[in-house]
Parts: C-alpha cells; sequence; structure tokens
C-alpha cells in the first residue's frame, strides 16, 4: 500500500480510492492512536464531524462517524461547514478529533479526509504516519479491541455549528462593511450559507453567485480556481469588490471594482500593512512561501515588514508562525492564515477583513492592493527528466547563474522538482512578460539537456 497522507489530509476518487471502508478504517485508527497517546485520558471523547456539499461526503460522513462511535468516540455532526470552520469549533467545543471531509478546490469525483487535532491543529506528521500504520495493520486481519454497552460512542447532529462560526467571525471584524457592495462567489462549496450570512450581518450588500451547491456543481466552473464569473457580476452590479472561495472555503482571492484580480499576495499585503497599524502584525513579519511573488517582497521591504518565505504550501506557512509566533502568513494561491483567528486558512475570514480594510480606509481595493505591483510571472514545466538532480548539474547551475545576472534585482529564476510527478518546474520574474518567458525558456531547454 503506498503512503495515504499526502500533505493535506486522505484524497482520492470517492468509491474508488476513498472507498467507505478506507474512510471507516482511518476513523477508527485515528481514535486507537489518539486514545494510546493520552490524549483521551480522563474523559469520554468527543469528535467534531463536517463536510463540504459533494454528493460523496453523504456517505462518507456516515462510513468516518460510524467508525469513530464503534471505537468509542461520541461524534458530533455539524454538516456542510467549510475547513476552517470544523477546525475552529473543534478547538471551541473542546473536542478531541476534528473530522473534514472534503476535496478543497479539486473537481466533484474526488474527496478527502482530513484530521484535526484537540484545539482544531492539524495533527503532527508522526500521529498521521502512526494512524496509516494502524490502519494498514488491521487492514490485514488484526482485530480491533471494541467497546460495547454504554461503551460505543453516541451521535448527534450539532445545529448550532452555523451560528458558533459566523459568530466567531463577526467578533474578529474590526469594522463594519456598511456601504460597501460586495459579490460572493461561493464555487457551490462549504461556504454557500456562512459566507452571505457574515457579510450580510457585518452591514454589506451582498450578491451571490456559485451559491445552490447540489452535491455534484462544486467548483464547477466557478470559485477561486475560475474567475471569469466573479469579474463579469462584480462590473455588472457596480460593486466594490469581488470574493471567490474554494470547495472547502479555506481559500480567498478577490476581484477589485474594474473586474481586476487580486491575488493571495496582493491580499497578503494589504492585511499585512493594515495588521501593523493597528499593532497586530507580531514582529513586523509576514510569512509566505518560495513562490511569493518578487513584487510582494518588494512592497513588504518597502513597508518595513519582513518576509520569511517557506517552501511551497500552506502547512510549511503554518509550521512557520506557530514556531516563531508570527500572526500572518498565506499564499499566492489565497491560503491566508491568521493565527490570532484560525488554525488553518479561511476564506471567509480573510474576505470580510480585506473588505474591511476598504471599508475603514475609504479607498477602493485596486488602491490598496497597489500596495506591491505583481512582476510578470511564467512558470514551465519540464517534464520526463530526473529532478532528483537539479541542484547537481554543473551546466544547469551555470544556466541559473547567467539568468540571475541578466535579470538582475528586478527579476527572479526558482528551480523546483514535483513533490508526486517526474518533472522541474521552472519559474522566472521580471519586469517585462516577455522577457521572462525568454529566461524561462531558455532554462527549460538546459533542463531538458542536463536532466534529461
Amino acid at each position: 500500500m503506498g503512503r495515504l497522507f499526502g500533505t493535506d489530509g486522505v484524497r482520492g476518487v470517492a468509491n474508488a480510492d476513498l472507498t467507505a471502508e478506507l474512510a471507516l478504517g482511518l476513523s477508527v485508527a485515528a481514535a486507537h492512536v489518539l486514545a494510546e497517546a493520552g490524549t483521551f485520558e480522563g474523559h469520554r471523547p468527543v469528535a467534531v464531524v463536517g463536510r463540504d456539499p459533494r454528493a460523496s461526503g453523504e456517505f462518507l460522513e456516515a462510513a468516518v462517524v460510524a467508525g469513530l462511535a464503534s471505537a468509542g468516540v461520541d461524534a458530533l455532526r455539524v454538516g456542510v461547514l467549510p475547513t476552517p470552520a470544523v477546525a475552529y469549533l473543534t478547538g471551541a467545543l473542546g473536542a478531541d478529533l476534528g473530522v473534514m471531509l472534503s476535496a478543497s478546490h479539486n473537481a466533484m469525483p474526488d474527496n478527502g479526509v482530513k484530521f484535526f487535532a484537540r484545539g482544531g491543529h492539524k495533527l503532527a506528521d508522526e500521529l498521521e504516519d502512526r494512524i496509516e500504520a494502524v490502519y494498514d495493520e488491521h487492514r490485514t486481519g488484526a482485530p480491533w479491541d471494541r467497546p460495547t454497552g454504554a461503551g460505543v460512542g453516541r451521535v448527534r447532529d450539532y445545529e448550532e455549528g452555523f451560528e458558533d462560526y459566523v459568530g466567531h467571525l463577526l467578533t474578529v471584524l474590526p469594522n463594519r462593511l456598511d456601504g460597501l457592495t460586495v459579490v460572493l462567489d461561493e464555487a457551490h462549496g462549504a461556504a454557500a450559507r456562512v459566507s452571505p450570512e457574515a457579510f450580510t450581518r457585518a452591514g454589506a450588500t451582498v450578491v451571490t453567485i456559485g451559491a445552490e451547491p447540489d452535491g455534484l456543481n462544486i467548483n464547477d466552473g466557478c470559485g477561486s480556481t475560475h474567475l471569469d464569473l466573479l469579474k463579469a457580476a462584480v462590473i455588472e452590479h457596480g460593486a466594490d469588490l469581488g470574493i471567490a472561495h474554494d470547495g472547502d472555503a479555506d481559500r480567498c482571492l478577490a476581484v477589485d471594482a474594474a473586474g481586476e484580480e487580486v491575488d493571495g499576495d496582493q491580499i497578503l499585503a494589504v492585511l499585512a500593512v493594515a495588521m501593523r497599524e493597528a499593532g497586530d502584525l507580531r514582529k513586523d513579519t509576514v510569512v509566505g512561501t518560495v513562490m511569493s511573488n518578487l513584487g510582494f517582497k518588494l512592497a513588504m521591504e518597502r513597508e518595513g515588514i519582513e518576509l520569511i518565505q517557506t517552501a511551497v504550501g500552506d502547512r510549511y506557512v503554518l509550521e512557520e508562525m506557530k514556531a516563531r509566533g508570527y500572526a500572518l502568513g498565506g499564499e499566492q494561491s489565497g491560503h491566508v492564515i491568521i493565527l490570532d483567528h484560525a488554525t488553518t486558512g479561511d476564506g471567509t475570514l480573510t474576505g470580510l477583513l480585506l473588505a474591511a480594510r476598504v471599508a475603514a480606509t475609504g479607498r477602493p481595493l485596486a488602491e490598496l492592493a497597489g500596495v506591491m505591483q505583481r512582476l510578470p510571472q511564467v512558470l514551465v514545466n519540464v517534464r520526463d527528466v530526473d529532478k532528483t538532480r537539479v541542484g547537481l548539474s554543473p551546466e544547469l547551475t551555470a544556466a541559473v547563474a547567467d539568468a540571475e545576472r541578466e535579470l538582475g534585482t528586478t527579476g527572479r529564476v526558482l528551480l523546483r522538482s514535483s513533490g508526486t510527478e517526474p518533472l522541474v518546474r521552472v519559474m522566472v520574474e521580471a519586469a517585462d512578460i516577455d522577457h521572462a518567458r525568454s529566461v524561462a525558456g531558455r532554462l527549460a531547454d538546459v533542463v531538458k539537456s542536463a536532466l534529461g
């Protein structure tokens, strides 16, 4: 059996890769591993279980709940809510475990299982490894130690979860959104009820698109991976801004009043300046990744804010934030983590805070986002090469050095080996898009010749 846990839980095509049996078995294994670790000691264990609207989430939720209850864990079903809502409720309710069923921005046939530890934090890697090992051990025949009688877990719906989470979001807002018109693209996903409710209660005039999930249409031509509908709606309604989420609403991208995209780097820049002014940006530092646009780095330098860059992936951003005590971090893709108020990326919270900044300053989003200028960025995937030799080829090292000299301080080169495919990603930033394309093309040719 290959490794099940990826960087964001266990994902696959529902009922093919991710079956009811697998979801049940992982849930039982998680309960046993946490019990062994002493998490449940001295009390009856409780888990919060939520999902996005995918049709497959219905049977997978049933499997997860059955597995937890069979292992003696009481399950609180919160229904369709965003991933950050499940993380928040896990902490707020003092639960021992949280489980979210979602494949985020993936297409509808996929689904996933993600576990949260007590407090709503991602499980440590060693616990995921242990859960996988215990699952595999019992999958091949070793019997479970099963409770009976009053020892089995009880299951109930926790309908208050929606109100708890919306209330939490509103308490975080520094000011109301009265006078703003906001278009929300909910990706027919987990925030289809939560986000419009929160923005409306905060005082905004709200227009929604992609807010009618039917179990089959999640992420289908809408949401943060398909911004054209949102751009058109913002212009049609004369809105001040638009906000787009993905299927589980842990991301936020934005559109300004002219229909221009505002990406995760720009959102981070706006929030970093706002938090610094409010005294909430600890150590005057924001955490990004190596894929953060060079324009973001230059903007933060001008603002006197330090940028710490990690490997690509919001899990690495979060690890750095927790280790060093930073308050704000995120990715270009729209995963923004505000650690004082969330333990994971929270698209609704991010959108609310971005709109609050527009309302508080009276400045258009385009002007606020202008704190940074995105440099043109070109990404080329070079396939079927020996990605393990990226740092070992003298020819490639020399080519990169030449490119960096050519670009000077207004450009950047980054070569990354894919973690899942036999390819090398060549990323080039430059002040001019044609220049970036030219350098990227030449480097891609060297990668092919040197590593092919």
